[in-house]
């Protein structure tokens, strides 16, 4: 492994973290850049709360999906949504 400078990970070094994250926790990432970033994140604060953060922002979002919305509010969305896309379009 890399050694750390004596200041510890870099700023560009967080945000290429932050860049692999989505992958990270997917297990998608190549052994080599999977076992670097865990290196990283092992002596780096934020990165460890970044991490944290990340994983509790996907689990909220997968329970979200759970939630129906109900019908009225559903309506009244994609009225809205119709709408500024009219208005977004050439000629309108």
């Amino acid at each position: 492994m890399p050694e750390r400078g004596a200041s510890g990970p870099s700023s560009i070094e967080c945000r290429q973290i932050a860049d692999l994250l989505g992958d990270y926790l997917e297990g998608t990432l190549p052994k080599p850049t999977r076992e670097l970033l865990e290196w990283h994140i092992e002596g780096c604060g934020p990165c460890v709360a970044f991490l944290n953060t990340y994983r509790g922002t996907i689990n909220a979002a997968a329970k979200l999906k759970e939630v129906e919305i109900p019908s009225e509010l559903k309506q009244r969305l994609l009225t809205v949504l119709r709408s500024q896309r009219a208005s977004h379009q050439p000629g309108a």
